[in-house]
Parts: C-alpha cells; structure tokens; sequence
C-alpha cells in the first residue's frame, strides 16, 4: 500500500506492534503522538461529578469542566483552539469520546495548525479514547485520579456494577447521572442496546445503607440476566420479583423498566411504585403523557397480589426525550426550603434542550443546578435518566397519542 505521507508509515508500524497494547497511557500517548507526527499531547478525563479535567499524562493543572476552553470542548463535544499557553504555538482541544460516552478531552499543542494535523489530532483522539476504554475497569490509576472524595462502601459496591453515563448509535442516546456520587446506597440505573430495542430502567431501593446497596444489586442483576434470557418485559420484572423476595424477602424496591423499540418508536414500560416518566416533546412537556396506574413495588409486595403485572405503551416522535428519574430529585428543597417540584424540574430540561445541548450536557447541568440549591448534600438519592430518539427520516409513523 503506498502513499504520500510518511507519518502513515510510523503509524501502522505503532499499531502493528502489540507491545502498545501493554503500554501505559503515559507511554501510549506519547508514542501514538510522535507516529502521527505531532509534537505533544496531553490526556484529560473528566471526574466522577463531571466538574472538572484532570490531567493524565502529563503534569498539567486540573481544569473545570465550567470555565475553560476545555470544559467547552467536553460540554460541546467539538473542537476548541485557543493560542498555547506555553506560548509559541497553538493548543488544540479535542473531545475524547467512547461512543456517544463523554470521556474527557485531548489536547494537542503545535506549533501551527493545518488540515492535516487537525485530522490527525482527531485521529489520535478517537485511538485514545478505544485505550482508555479498554483500560479504566481494571487499572485502578484511572479511578483515583477522577475522584475528589473517598467513596463508601455502598457506593463502590454499586458503581461497579454501573453502566457507562451514555450510550447511543445513530437513533438513540441514553444518558444517566447519580448524585450524591460517593455516598450513594439504594439508586441505580441501567441501559442497554440491541439492533432492534433500547432497554433501560431507574431503580430506587428502601433505605440508604448498605442493605439498600445488595438490593438495588441483585435487582440490577436479574432485570440484566432476565433481558440477556430474551424475556419478555412483564416476565423480566417478574423474575426480578422473584429474586428479590427469596433473597432479600423483607427488601424492596420501586423501578420503571422500559424498552424502546428503535424502528418504529413504541416505548413499552412497567412502573413498580415509581414517579412517572416525563414526556417531551416540542420543547414542551406533555401533561400527564406517561401517568399510569402503578403496579406494586419489586419484591415481595408483588408477590402479595394476583394481579400481573401491566405494561403500558406509547407511541414516541422523532426528537422526543423521555426522562426517568427517583423521588430525590423532585424531594430536593431549596434555600427557601420549598420543594424543587416536579414542573421547576421539568421546565429546566425544556429550556435546556431549547438551547440546543445534547442531551448528556443537559443532564449535567440539570443535576449540577439541584445539587446548588443543597450547597452539593442532597436530602435524597437523585438519579436522572433520559433518552432521545431520532430515527432516520421517515421512521416514527404512529399517529401522535393524546
């Protein structure tokens, strides 16, 4: 294969060499750097709250996600440029994506910018961004440098079992955010794709310790083992019923588990005791779209009936974004100790995807401003999850509901 540029050749050498696969990042950088041909290159991640970048290659300061150029790269998930600090050259910010997951960003310093280095730059980005990845659920560098308090118990024994924040393809994104981030004991969410159905669910377990952890876990574990099976949605939760009341058979907890499916946009849900989803829709919430009857609690509240447990269904619009979320998050009081209410909350999301922000940044944002009005201690729990569909052109024909 020839070409006309030599950096080419000292790239494919570099990823022909399995001895960069057992390289560290600091190593790995640095050398997939000199392969592309440019002259430094520093890797932030973002930490566990998304507040701020911290650097991972290099002795760098830590930059906030809210007041630097870097942050903007990170919140926009696009290119940023500002002159070197250094000095002498040109600082290029690129965002450091796994998928539609926002990792943190890259920069690159040069001399002067061209085509061809901004390629590559991306390029390098996107070869990080796949190393990271295959890198943070086992090297234990990744995790102490993204965390600014010492996590409980509960929490670690959750957040392991975490998916990551966002997920998404080319029809949908997901993205989920868990306050308080190192203390949590009974939250948890869950997403996951197939090429047909987006899955995903809210979970919200009795009590707040480390009992209210194991639940929330072995809920977790049979709603994932039942879907991988390919049970149906009202067989999923009942085996999650199941599980929950011959192992922890005083322990329960309230969860929405819902399934989208990609091509023609029916949202199919079943709500165990939990605040109902909310629909948008045009930059505008839409009254009461998903308020359903609610069925008993997972657990052995369910058990305690003989009613089967209902799914309910909705017919979703191109650009709609449906949002599930635990009573922490409309329980929040304010400085006026007023609640955070349930249309305040609602009316933020809308007025942040009226701006434009992908949805990711705008879950950010949301829990970041709930967590302000707490001075960052919650009263409760609060896990945000929202999902965006947006099918090709020409997919989505069922008729608007209401």
């Amino acid at each position: 294969m020839s070409t006309s540029d030599p950096d080419d050749a000292a790239l494919r050498r570099f990823l022909a060499d399995p001895a960069h696969l057992t390289q560290n990042l600091r190593t790995a950088t640095a050398r997939s750097a000199k392969a592309l041909g440019l002259r430094q290159a520093v890797v932030y991640l973002v930490d566990i709250q998304q507040r701020y970048l911290v650097p991972q290659t290099a002795v760098a300061p830590t930059l906030p996600v809210d007041g630097s150029l870097a942050g903007w790269a990170y919140r926009t998930q696009s290119l940023r440029v500002e002159e070197s600090r250094a000095g002498g050259g040109i600082t290029a910010w690129f965002p450091l994506l796994d998928g539609a997951e926002r990792l943190g960003v890259l920069a690159v310093d040069e001399t002067a910018l061209t085509a061809s280095s901004l390629t590559r730059g991306w390029a390098l980005a996107s070869l990080l961004a796949m190393v990271i990845t295959s890198r943070r659920a086992y090297e234990d560098s990744f995790v102490r440098r993204t965390r600014t308090e010492r996590m409980q118990l509960p929490a670690e024994m959750l957040r392991a079992l975490l998916p990551p924040r966002t997920i998404g393809d080319g029809t949908v994104v997901s993205t989920a955010v868990l306050e308080p981030a190192y203390e949590i004991g009974g939250d948890a969410f869950d997403h996951a794709l197939t090429d047909t159905t987006l899955h995903v669910a809210v979970l919200d377990a009795m009590g707040h310790d480390l009992a209210s952890g194991l639940t929330t876990t072995v809920a977790l574990a049979a709603c994932r083992n039942a879907r991988r099976t390919g049970l149906p949605l009202p067989d999923l939760v009942r085996s999650v019923d199941e599980a929950l009341s011959s192992r922890l058979p005083d322990k329960f907890c309230t969860a929405v588990v819902a399934q989208l499916d990609l091509v023609t946009g029916l949202l199919h849900w079943v709500n165990c005791g939990h605040p109902a989803p909310i629909l948008i829709r045009d930059e505008r919430l839409i009254i009461d779209a998903m308020e359903r009857d609610t069925d008993p609690p997972m657990g052995m509240p369910s058990l305690l009936t003989s009613q089967e447990r209902r799914t309910h269904e909705i017919a979703l619009q191109p650009g709609d974004r449906v949002l599930m979320y635990t009573d922490g998050v409309v329980e929040a009081r304010t400085r006026e100790t007023k609640l955070l209410g349930l249309e305040r909350f609602a009316d933020y999301v809308i007025r942040a995807t009226a701006g434009g922000e992908p949805a990711p940044e705008s879950l950010r944002r949301l829990i970041h401003s709930i967590l302000a009005t707490q001075e960052d201690r919650l009263r409760d729990d609060a896990t945000l999850l929202m999902f965006e569909w947006r099918p090709p052109s020409g997919a989505g024909t069922h008729p608007r509901p209401g």
